[in-house]
């Protein structure tokens, strides 16, 4: 299938044009790209996502199925931020999430898709660079069919492991009740957005798997950079936390975020927060963003003053 840029029907001065992220644009231009966003909304329906309008940052999945079994999906996530001079004199800047690809695999593709971009200079590329993702794929998974069959008593032999391990890692929704989950306020800074989850409250490790399960099924936050997750839960029989955080490939997040359900002493919560990037690198700006979110929807929703209230009792206590 092959895209094509629509004309504008009428003439447009070249040079006219309004100013965007501090910069001219012109009208031509900017009809080229809104062209562009809606053909490729009407291809990839769900699969195409607008993360913020207004910074023109998207995201898309790209996903090859296999039929005979799901676990054996591959999947990936593009995050793409088109700068004010694209198409004409600028690529569009874009960030490959797929936790799943070696290092040499994602340089393959990142060569890949950087010659698609030198091919097509000065064109509308997003279709195409999709569809090379959609290609490498499909060879991926080919070439991994065919080790299976050179090895298939093997995998037969694994497959009813993997199986079992799945049943006890992962729990079915019926195992356990899965709390209220809340969505924060996004926080925006040069491209990037933040937004908090919150699910609460949170007894058992098994209800932070149903709940991360649940909050995946989002197409928005499944293609988000990165859902950096903390949770906290109150042992009461033992006198203990349970706790533990994950980066999701924002290193040194999750210790930060946990480190900050700590200090407000919350219990029995899990706090997820996703980033999704816009290109432009924040530096430890990052953590503060991340960390805001967090706080913000704990306060929205009574946890931290709850826990001061709960900090005085036990400082009356003390002094008696």
């Amino acid at each position: 299938m092959q895209y094509r840029r629509h004309r504008l029907g009428k003439a447009c001065p070249q040079n006219s044009g309004i100013r965007f992220c501090g910069r001219m644009v012109t009208i031509m231009t900017m009809s080229m790209v809104a062209d562009e966003i809606e053909a490729l909304t009407a291809i990839y329906e769900d699969d195409w996502c607008v993360v913020d309008e207004a910074n023109r940052i998207y995201c898309i999945a790209i996903t090859h199925h296999n039929e005979q079994d799901k676990t054996k999906d591959l999947k990936i996530c593009l995050q793409i931020c088109l700068p004010p001079e694209y198409p004409n004199a600028a690529p569009p800047v874009y960030q490959i999430n797929a936790p799943w690809l070696k290092d040499a695999e994602r340089q393959t593709v990142v060569t890949t898709l950087e010659q698609v971009c030198s091919e097509n200079s000065g064109e509308c590329v997003l279709y195409l660079l999709f569809e090379q993702l959609r290609e490498y794929l499909l060879d991926r998974a080919q070439k991994a069919e065919q080790v299976d069959v050179n090895s298939s008593s093997h995998h037969d032999s694994s497959s009813l492991s993997s199986d079992l391990h799945s049943r006890l890692a992962f729990p079915s929704a019926t195992d356990c009740e899965i709390p209220a989950i809340k969505h924060g306020e996004p926080i925006t800074d040069r491209r990037s957005t933040f937004q908090a989850h919150l699910a609460a409250p949170i007894s058992t490790a098994q209800q932070v798997t149903q709940v991360r399960r649940m909050l995946l099924e989002n197409r928005k936050i499944a293609n988000a950079t990165h859902n950096i997750l903390a949770y906290r839960i109150y042992c009461e029989d033992r006198g203990t936390f349970l706790q533990d955080c994950d980066n999701d490939g924002e290193a040194a997040a999750g210790p930060r975020l946990l480190h900050l359900l700590e200090i407000l002493d919350v219990q029995n919560v899990m706090v997820v927060v996703s980033r999704w990037y816009g290109g432009i690198m924040l530096g430890p700006d990052r953590f503060k963003h991340i960390n805001n979110a967090a706080r913000n929807i704990l306060d929205e929703h009574g946890y931290i003053q709850k826990n001061e209230g709960r900090s005085k009792k036990k400082g009356k206590q003390k002094s008696r």
